[in-house]
């Protein structure tokens, strides 16, 4: 499944995902030898270690809830600023931000493997993976790929079997997002902040999240992830719906300002909504209830325009698997 499309395989989405657990099991399990385990990660690398990870230091929020997913929490050793959930991470020392890293103090934790992504200090990243540490990237460009991060990560810290698991939850609720909607999808203007005026592109995951939800980014062909827009470039596309994401969610005051410009289809129907942008803007297993805040905003936005939309449908993870206590993330950049 790329990103959110839907076909024939979402219709049971149970048996596709015991399927796929037992080929990504028996896949991952096969690249690992007694001597050497080797998994890709997302930007097509090759990254091996010698024997499972037992000391891991995380390179963003998204990361550490990654490794926490994959059954792994209680190896991590170091992590960045920012990284604030599950709580357990909050507890774990901070080696750094996304703009300079404690080369010296990581290199003193003797880690066998850092998760991180591309867009912390790429240098720095770079001289560590130079002292022979092995760096897995996590960067997933579709939903898909962030349950594929869980599994890999599992496989290098040793713990597949609890990794494929919540994997596999993940996807079950993936396919069971698979919103309907009636009649042409809603414009969708999302909005990352003010001053300046940031929105999110077409190669961002978010605009996967929009398309999910029945709507389209109206800036969805900018190739840059996180392009920088004028006002007058907005009014032009006279978006239906105007969406924040903020931390937590918080309505920010600027949002209400678009009210003024009645010239917007999305001001004349007041469709201005927010959501919780630590979900959405990281590509953690929390993506997933991002998307459902984003589809009920976007619900609502087709009731607003008298549009038909069928009820959200999520599938909740179950108390007491490991899905439900390793999510972990915390305040990363705002978007890519």
């Amino acid at each position: 499944m790329k990103g959110f499309r839907r076909s024939a395989r979402l219709r049971s989405p149970l048996r596709v995902s015991a399927f796929r657990f037992l080929l990504t099991l028996a896949a991952l399990v096969a690249t690992a030898t007694n001597a050497q385990i080797n998994v890709v990660d997302d930007t097509g690398a090759t990254v091996a270690v010698t024997a499972p990870a037992r000391r891991i230091v995380t390179l963003a929020p998204h990361a550490a809830e990654l490794v926490f997913a994959a059954g792994a929490g209680r190896a991590i050793v170091g992590v960045i600023k920012g990284t604030d959930y599950p709580p357990a991470a909050k507890t774990l020392p901070v080696i750094g931000d996304a703009n300079a890293l404690d080369l010296e103090r990581i290199a003193a934790l003797t880690p066998d493997l850092i998760v991180t992504w591309p867009w912390t200090t790429p240098a720095q990243v770079a001289w560590l993976r130079n002292r022979g540490i092995a760096v897995f990237e996590a960067d997933a460009r579709t939903v898909e790929g962030i349950a594929d991060d869980v599994e890999r990560i599992g496989a290098l810290a040793g713990t597949l079997r609890e990794a494929a698991i919540t994997a596999t939850a993940l996807r079950t609720r993936i396919a069971a997002l698979a919103t309907r909607t009636v009649g042409m999808p809603l414009r969708v203007f999302y909005q990352v902040s003010d001053a300046p005026l940031f929105t999110l592109g077409g190669h961002h995951l978010v605009s996967q999240a929009i398309a999910a939800c029945g709507g389209r980014n109206v800036f969805g062909d900018l190739t840059i992830p996180a392009p920088q827009v004028s006002v007058e470039a907005v009014l032009a596309a006279n978006p239906q719906v105007i969406v924040a994401g903020t931390a937590q969610a918080v309505r920010p005051e600027w949002l209400e300002r678009w009210a003024g410009w009645q010239t917007l289809d999305a001001a004349q129907k007041h469709a201005l909504y927010v959501v919780d942008a630590n979900l959405l803007h990281r590509p953690g297993p929390r993506f997933v209830d991002g998307v459902v805040q984003l589809c009920e905003a976007l619900a609502q936005a087709r009731r607003a325009y008298g549009a038909a939309t069928a009820p959200i449908i999520d599938v909740p993870v179950e108390r007491g698997t490991s899905t439900s206590s390793s999510a972990a993330t915390g305040a990363e950049r705002q978007a890519r």
